[in-house]
């Protein structure tokens, strides 16, 4: 990106410019005389950065507006089709993906089922991509960027991926090179809890805090830990990976049998505590939750064991508690992890169950490309000045 000198011409063309693409962004399609009054500029000046938008081909025209008396004024919106992405989540089953642009617009989310054998980072990503483009009616050879989620520790630096159980099929070094390679894609991989916590930070219940830990409660286990809107990935991508951590004495004290915290909380665990019969699994008997006073204080127990040693360390202002069994439980499992607390060393904090929905990871994935792609688009304003 060109440095533009402060103060100059080109950089107040270039400040307005960019306002102008953040206000369209914002409010959706403008005429020339909305976007003076919510820019404050002139009409002749907001035409000037219309002109210059459209010239960039960041804009175009996409409709009129009646004024009443006279000719209708002309709307612009942002081109949506210059950059185009797709969000992935890829779980233990399948993947949930989704078209992603400049405008955050709403596309169909598409489940994609996992081949049965055979599988590989480009196939999963290829047919998931593929997948969601036919469901919003893109070509998928527009779609340059991708951000995909996985149940895996991710050390982007080397392209490296651990811990990565329901990932058959990926290697543990060079996924995103050889999506790269296969696909002609710039891809992100990242942690779906850390893709979650990004999620609960900016539409979740987490905007306004100044820091929390998003603890993801399902088959699996994991923890993101937010610090002023940074997510703390770790020297190596590791950090959260507390369903690994070996059983603590109040742990085994439940569960004589616990080897780690996934012994005490994780999916098997929850389903016997609900009375699973054979064949059926978490996802089966969370319905039952909510309506088990029982089963909702063991799980509130454990969760306050699991969450301990966090807590000590890092101090947060909020835990976050998501993933399927957290949504099931909701606030009547928030309420008794809170009173199992220790308010002596931890007299403020609070104990929340996440805002984000049942897609928190496709959501933050969402974002990361909606972020990424705005300021590509605002770069062509720099490169033009």
């Amino acid at each position: 990106m060109s440095q533009i000198d402060p103060g100059t011409p080109t950089w107040l063309r270039t400040h307005n410019d960019r306002t102008a693409f953040r206000l369209l962004l914002e409010h959706g399609p403008l005429t020339r005389t909305q976007l003076g009054e919510l820019s404050g500029m002139s009409k002749p000046t907001a035409a000037q950065m219309i002109s210059r938008l459209e010239r960039v081909d960041l804009i175009h025209a996409v409709g009129e507006v009646s004024g009443g008396r006279g000719p209708n004024a002309v709307s612009y919106g942002v081109r949506t089709d210059r950059i185009v992405g797709v969000a992935v989540s890829i779980l233990a089953d399948g993947s949930h993906a989704v078209v992603v642009d400049a405008a955050d617009a709403e596309h169909p989310i598409v489940a994609v089922p996992h081949e049965p054998s055979g599988r590989t980072p480009e196939d999963d990503v290829r047919r998931a991509v593929r997948a969601a483009s036919e469901a919003a009616g893109v070509d998928p050879a527009n779609v340059s960027h991708v951000v995909v989620g996985v149940q895996a520790a991710v050390f982007a630096e080397r392209d490296a991926l651990s811990l990565t159980d329901t990932l058959p099929g990926w290697p543990a070094t060079g996924a995103r090179g050889r999506i790269e390679e296969a696909l002609g894609l710039q891809v992100v991989l990242e942690n779906d809890v850390n893709l979650a916590a990004i999620a609960e930070r900016a539409v979740g219940i987490a905007a306004d805090v100044s820091s929390f830990a998003e603890f993801w409660i399902g088959d699996g286990l994991g923890v993101a830990l937010d610090f002023d809107g940074v997510v703390h990935r770790g020297a190596s991508g590791g950090a959260g990976e507390i369903g690994y951590l070996e059983a603590s004495r109040s742990a085994i004290r439940l569960v004589p049998e616990a080897r780690d915290f996934t012994d005490l909380l994780g999916g098997p665990v929850v389903a016997d505590l609900l009375g699973a019969r054979d064949g059926e699994g978490l996802a089966d008997v969370l319905p039952r939750l909510a309506g088990d006073e029982a089963a909702l204080d063991a799980i509130a127990e454990r969760v306050a064991i699991t969450i301990g040693p966090v807590v000590a360390v890092v101090d947060p202002a909020l835990v976050v508690l998501a993933g399927p069994t957290s949504l099931a439980g909701g606030e009547a499992l928030a309420a008794r992890v809170a009173e199992r607390i220790d308010r002596s060393a931890h007299p403020t904090l609070a104990v929340r169950v996440s805002g984000t929905g049942d897609q928190p990871v496709l959501l933050g994935a969402r974002r990361l490309l909606v972020d990424r792609i705005r300021d590509l688009l605002e770069a062509d304003i720099t490169t033009a000045a």
